[in-house]
């Protein structure tokens, strides 16, 4: 650092030229740029509003359907626990107590599946904070639900994680 006076040579803090005795100007740091201020920023906030919704959106079918299928494969699934299809097993059938417990866990893994993806999908809509985190982790607990919960964990991770997309996001107005 050199005095803009004399040009004598300055050590780092200090408030007066040690040569001409002229004070030091500091460096003036700017301001923050807010990020309204940013041109094109509300163009881009928009953009990303839209895509949120529609993740949202999706988010709300996946439940929908998450609920739909899983009702109907555990329907058909306690008709084969309770012997309706006796006629087509050649073998002998698992014990008694298996099925039902076997039922009561996957309805317990279908209402908590369709619940995080609902609640998921409402707090995305809503623009919560808390909606955020409830979607990375609906993603997280999809991605092994190959293909369709792959493809919207994935599409989920990839909108919500991120320094700029999680600015975006908390930019968002609250609906």
């Amino acid at each position: 650092m050199f005095c803009s006076a004399c040009g004598g040579t300055l050590v780092p803090g200090q408030t007066f030229c040690p040569q001409c005795g002229r004070p030091v100007a500091g460096t003036p740091v700017p301001p923050p740029i807010p990020p309204a201020a940013v041109p094109g920023f509300q163009f881009e906030l928009n953009n990303f509003a839209g895509k949120i919704r529609a993740l949202s959106v999706v988010w709300f079918i996946y439940g929908g359907l998450s609920l739909v299928l899983g009702f109907v494969g555990l329907a058909f699934a306690n008709a084969f626990f309770h012997g309706r299809f006796d006629y087509w097993i050649h073998g002998p059938m698992p014990p008694m107590w298996f099925g039902p417990a076997l039922l009561h866990l996957a309805w317990m893994v279908v209402i908590v599946r369709t619940g995080l993806a609902l609640l998921a999908g409402w707090g995305l809509m809503e623009h919560a904070a808390w909606g955020r985190i409830v979607a990375i982790v609906a993603a997280i607990l999809n991605l092994i639900k190959f293909p369709f919960g792959t493809a919207l964990g994935i599409w989920t991770l990839v909108m919500l994680l991120g320094y700029r997309n999680s600015t975006l996001y908390d930019q968002l107005p609250q609906a």
